[in-house]
């Protein structure tokens, strides 16, 4: 017997509103998500971009062990709270063998129940867990669908267009950005700015008090940005091999893959980790060992500091960039 098969149908059917913390796997799954409850008919409130206060908020509730996304993430559901029916927060263990994800995210909906007892907020999920429990992240929302009242073929019909949307919004990002590499490739050499690799989990660099500083620095010092989470996720995943046969996160292997893939496109590497992230501490390490002739910049953002003091490492590194791209330190 299936897990699905032991879970109750419908019990959300009165949910009209469904409240989606701005962090995390929103950034990777946003339209999804979205579409997904959109087209059964509910309405998505999404909260607000992260701040100083979410992040206040977020660390008050959680213990200091937590890294900087997950106290974010807490941040986010409490500012939800009074404004929505329910709460997302999915469990997604991994997608399969080698396709894993960090196990906060499939403690999700224990953290938030558990944190915000007091409150007893709704909480609608889906468990996805190919490798262990075999449960496909299609069974997964279609079991979701039936929950919010909907019938299983309402439900498939949701789930193919929320992953048409998904595909075609990672598909569009990833395009943009090829072309932008190309495009800057094929300038002049003395007017080719600084191609720049954001090496980082979507949910650290796109978020806008954690990462956007950061892309914001590197753009004021006319440099071209690029994405490891716009490379096409495919083609990063396969790569990764090359890298590791055993690594068990599905991120981390596209972030490595897209490194290897575009490594005689770039000038440099910007990896930035947020403390203390137990998959970026082994992978970034190895990263820094293994990937030879390209300059590499480790950054760790912590909920102390945000920040504070790497634009200075930031210069640094760009001028170092800058001073190679001329020819070296032995440049007349």
């Amino acid at each position: 017997m299936s897990p699905l098969d032991l879970k109750a149908q419908a019990e959300f059917a009165d949910v009209q509103t469904v409240g989606i913390p701005r962090a995390l796997l929103y950034f990777r799954y946003k339209t999804m998500w979205r579409t997904f409850f959109e087209e059964l008919g509910r309405t998505v409130v999404v909260s607000d971009k992260s701040d100083r206060s979410t992040l206040e908020a977020g660390a008050h509730l959680s213990i200091d062990e937590c890294c900087l996304a997950s106290k974010l993430y807490m941040g986010h559901v409490a500012s939800l709270l009074g404004k929505c029916d329910a709460i997302f927060a999915p469990s997604i263990d991994n997608l399969g063998n080698f396709k894993g994800f960090c196990t906060k995210f499939q403690a999700l909906p224990d953290l938030v129940a558990n944190t915000f007892i007091a409150q007893r907020p709704r909480i609608i999920s889906c468990e996805i867990d190919r490798a262990d429990s075999h449960i496909k992240e299609q069974e997964a929302y279609i079991d979701l669908g039936q929950k919010l009242g909907a019938t299983r073929k309402e439900s498939k019909k949701a789930y193919a267009a929320a992953v048409r949307a998904q595909a075609n919004s990672d598909e569009k990002r990833a395009r943009k950005q090829e072309d932008l590499l190309k495009r800057v490739s094929k300038m002049p050499e003395g007017e080719r700015p600084l191609r720049i690799l954001l090496a980082a989990h979507p949910y650290v660099v796109h978020d806008d008090f954690v990462g956007s500083p950061l892309v914001d620095m590197l753009k004021e010092m006319e440099t071209c940005v690029l994405f490891a989470d716009r490379h096409n996720h495919e083609k990063a995943l396969e790569k990764s091999f090359e890298f590791s046969d055993t690594l068990p996160w599905i991120v981390n292997r596209e972030i490595i893959g897209t490194i290897l893939d575009l490594y005689d496109q770039i000038d440099g590497i910007v990896l930035v980790s947020a403390f203390p992230c137990g998959p970026d501490s082994m992978t970034n390490d190895a990263l820094m060992r293994c990937i030879k002739g390209k300059p590499i910049l480790s950054l760790t953002v912590d909920a102390q500091s945000g920040t504070a003091g790497l634009e200075t490492r930031l210069e640094s590194f760009v001028d170092i960039l800058r001073y190679q791209q001329r020819g070296g330190y032995l440049h007349e």
